[in-house]
């Protein structure tokens, strides 16, 4: 397994640091015996207003199922935390821009891409479900600890915009999607995630009864809820984390 740290520097001149994971699993090898692999999955870490960066722990948790199937592993700074430049928002407006700009530049650099995964976790779960399914890559989403209690103020009552941000990602036929969850989150109860997920599959049903006839216009992308017992926002629980680790690893592409 290899570690690469570095910055890099998006189009709006906004710097993000990264660590970049790799295994040592070889898809494909170019004529110079370089490691190439075509599976990336970037990383986003809770509320940098409350410490979230790069290394927690939880993150570091997804990084063993993700390598495991294949894929490199991009976790980064978002803005103002560590080398990262720029100051952070309280919306996520512009970390949802810095993460679409950061997709971008990951492209270039792996230009044999064709599947990527947004691991979101908390706050970064919020980030991620603003980001689109790219037209040519297969695209799926992990939003692990989604809050959808404290949503408000963690985003200076704008939770609308993410509300229409993950139905539009859910009218996506393209688009995959594993919300993951603990019946035992410090932040929101287990009430209110069953309300909000009924909420999301009601939209389908919704959708689906919408037209009988004309499948095409109701055809949605798939969407997979797990709720983890025992699990707190914080994944320390050994039980909770070995399930946490069979639901990726069954669930990725």
């Amino acid at each position: 397994m290899s570690r690469r740290h570095d910055t890099t520097q998006l189009p709006s001149g906004t710097i993000l640091e990264y660590i970049l994971i790799q295994g040592q699993v070889t898809p494909s090898t170019s004529r110079d015996g370089d490691r190439r692999s075509s599976k990336l999955a970037i990383c986003l870490h809770p509320w940098s207003w409350l410490g979230g960066r790069m290394n927690d722990p939880v993150l570091q948790l997804l990084t063993g199922p993700l390598l495991d199937r294949g894929y490199d592993v991009l976790c980064y700074n978002s803005r103002g935390v560590g080398k990262s430049t720029g100051w952070a928002s309280f919306t996520g407006s512009r970390e949802a821009e810095d993460l679409k700009e950061f997709v971008q530049w990951a492209r270039t650099t792996m230009p044999q891409l064709t599947s990527l995964v947004l691991a979101g976790y908390s706050h970064g779960s919020l980030i991620a479900s603003m980001h689109p399914v790219l037209e040519d890559v297969q695209t799926s989403h992990i939003l692990l600890s989604y809050p959808i209690g404290p949503r408000h103020w963690l985003t200076a009552f704008h939770g609308h915009r993410y509300t229409t941000a993950l139905r539009s990602l859910r009218s996506d036929p393209r688009s995959n999607l594993l919300v993951i969850y603990g019946d035992d989150d410090n932040f929101t109860s287990v009430a209110a995630y069953d309300v909000w997920v009924t909420t999301l599959q009601d939209d389908d049903r919704g959708a689906c009864s919408e037209s009988s006839t004309d499948t095409s216009s109701t055809s949605r992308g798939k969407l997979e809820v797990v709720k983890v017992e025992g699990a707190s926002h914080f994944w320390r629980e050994e039980d909770a984390v070995n399930r946490l680790f069979d639901v990726v690893r069954g669930w990725l592409p």
